[in-house]
């Protein structure tokens, strides 16, 4: 198996175990209280309840770091690609947001619009960063990228390189690996907020958050080392675009659920703004559109697991 899973304390469930516990652990009325025996031998009979609660919960087969997949699902993903490397993946919550941006946000162009309600109906893992060259080339044998480096994001890469991506290491976990949906991706970028970006309107502090124009130094930098957005996502502003699933077309002008884009088309999405590229094109709504095969030092990608996929 190639999948681990790393299970929070609080993503255990506490029914049935905890409950079938402190009902155990209550006191119970005996022949003796009922004949007004004294206090001493209502307190041996709590003891021995206790005891008795301690050792029900024990062997419960559901007491474990690891609850039973009909119990929830972990908070966190991790696949593990071979010689060390990994990919992990955070959960993202099932929800609704708007999608798109208001006339009146700065550096708005025309093709977020109209902003529209969108329902994810169900949670999904994406990865906590974008692709590394480390684990691109361990699943594909090769990097291209420009700016070399292990933790450097892989560029260089199309649409295609990053589907071929997803079905190999899909082969290779046994997991239904693939890229985003544009709504997906913006919905997981946004975190819950309806800001320019995911951490408010002021691009002052994107620095904090992106590698960019201002501070790139003209190159790529090793994911993860700027402010994650508040589900723990990284470099969503900034460092390379990322490849979406859809093919790029207009929005649709009224509430959809699971939005796939367009049937067809000849380019393909991409969201977040890179590394050269100036505030207004990292923001949360900002879209850009290539042909499938169209590969350049600014472009990568990362990936999701659907929660329903074999093995989860």
């Amino acid at each position: 198996m190639h999948v681990l899973s790393t299970f929070s304390e609080a993503s255990v469930p506490k029914f049935p175990w905890g409950r079938r516990a402190a009902g155990a652990g209550q006191e119970r009325t005996s022949p003796f209280q009922a004949r007004g025996h004294v206090m001493a031998t209502r307190q041996a009979w709590t003891a021995w309840a206790a005891v008795l609660a301690t050792a029900v919960l024990l062997s419960a087969p559901g007491c474990s770091s690891q609850p039973e997949p009909s119990q929830g699902k972990s908070k966190e993903l991790t696949l593990d690609l071979g010689g060390g490397v990994t990919v992990k993946l955070a959960l993202i919550p099932a929800g609704k947001f708007m999608m798109g941006s208001p006339d009146s946000e700065k550096g708005r162009v025309v093709n977020e619009g109209p902003q529209h309600e969108v329902t994810i109906s169900k949670p999904f893992y994406m990865g906590v960063t974008e692709v590394t060259q480390a684990q691109y080339e361990a699943v594909m044998g090769t990097n291209l990228s420009n700016f070399k480096g292990e933790a450097n994001p892989v560029e260089q890469v199309s649409w295609n390189d990053a589907e071929g991506f997803c079905k190999k290491l899909s082969d290779k976990t046994r997991q239904a690996v693939r890229l985003p949906t544009e709504a997906e991706w913006e919905y997981a970028c946004r975190a819950g907020t309806a800001t320019a970006f995911s951490f408010g309107d002021a691009d002052s502090v994107l620095g904090d958050y992106a590698w960019y124009s201002a501070n790139s130094g003209n190159t790529t930098h090793p994911v993860g080392q700027k402010k994650p957005n508040a589900w723990g996502l990284y470099d969503m502003h900034g460092n390379v675009w990322e490849w979406c699933a859809d093919w790029y077309g207009d929005y649709p002008k009224g509430a959809v659920t699971e939005p796939q884009g367009p049937a067809s088309g000849t380019s393909r999405v991409l969201r977040g703004g890179s590394w050269v590229w100036d505030p207004e094109y990292c923001r949360s709504a900002k879209r850009r559109d290539d042909t499938p095969d169209g590969r350049d030092y600014g472009c990568g990608f990362r990936v999701v697991v659907s929660v329903s996929a074999p093995g989860l």
